[in-house]
C-alpha cells in the first residue's frame, strides 16, 4: 500500500505542478498588463495546451511579457518561504512547487531566447537583449534545483522506501482533479 500512495503522490503532484506553474505564470502577465494600462482580452488555461495571455492594447509589452516568468517564479517562492516560516506541515510540497516554477520559468527564458519562441522570442523582437533572460535563467534554474535537494524522502525515495504522507497523496490527487475540471469548464 505504501508504493500505491507514493505512486499516487508523484503521478498527481508533477502534473499539478505543471498546471500550477502555468497559472502563476499567466497571473504575472495579467498583473503586469493591468498595472501598465493594458487590457487582458483572454487567458488560455487548459490541461492539454500551453497557457497564454492575450493583451490588447498593450502599452508596455516588454514589462508584460517579462512579468510572466518573473512573477511566475517569485510568487511560489514567496509562498514556500511563508509556509516554511510559519512551520506549517507539508512545506516540502510548496518547496517542490517553488523549485519547479523556478526551473521551468528559468529554462523557458533560457531556451526561448535561443529558439526565439514564446515570451522570450517576443521580448527579443521587442528589442530586449538576451542577456537579462540568460541571467534570470542562470539564477533561477540552480536555485530551483537547490530547493529540490533532499526532498526525495518526502516522495518515498531513497531511505523512505516508498513511505509518503497519505494525506499529501490524496490531497494532491484531489487538487489535480479540481484544477483539471476547473480548466476544462472555463475553456
Amino acid at each position: 500500500m505504501q508504493r500505491l500512495h507514493q505512486c499516487l503522490l508523484i503521478a498527481t503532484f508533477l502534473p499539478l505542478c505543471w498546471l500550477g506553474m502555468q497559472v502563476v505564470h499567466e497571473v504575472g502577465h495579467v498583473v503586469a498588463a493591468w498595472a501598465t494600462g493594458g487590457t487582458v482580452r483572454r487567458v488560455v488555461l487548459h490541461p492539454l495546451t500551453i497557457s497564454r495571455t492575450d493583451v490588447h492594447p498593450n502599452p508596455h509589452p516588454i514589462i508584460e511579457r517579462a512579468a510572466g516568468a518573473v512573477i511566475g517564479a517569485l510568487l511560489p517562492t514567496l509562498a514556500w518561504t511563508l509556509h516554511h516560516w510559519l512551520r506549517w506541515p507539508g512545506a516540502y510540497l510548496t518547496r517542490f512547487f517553488a523549485g519547479f516554477c523556478l526551473v521551468a520559468n528559468g529554462a523557458y527564458l533560457l531556451a526561448g531566447s535561443v529558439t526565439r519562441i514564446g515570451d522570450p522570442g517576443d521580448l527579443l523582437r521587442l528589442g530586449m537583449p538576451a542577456w537579462p533572460m540568460w541571467l534570470f535563467g542562470a539564477i533561477t534554474v540552480p536555485t530551483g534545483l537547490r530547493l529540490w535537494h533532499r526532498l526525495g524522502p518526502h516522495f518515498g525515495l531513497g531511505p523512505a522506501a516508498g513511505r509518503v504522507s497519505r494525506k499529501a497523496a490524496y490531497a494532491s490527487a484531489a487538487l489535480l482533479i479540481a484544477v483539471v475540471a476547473a480548466e476544462l469548464v472555463a475553456s
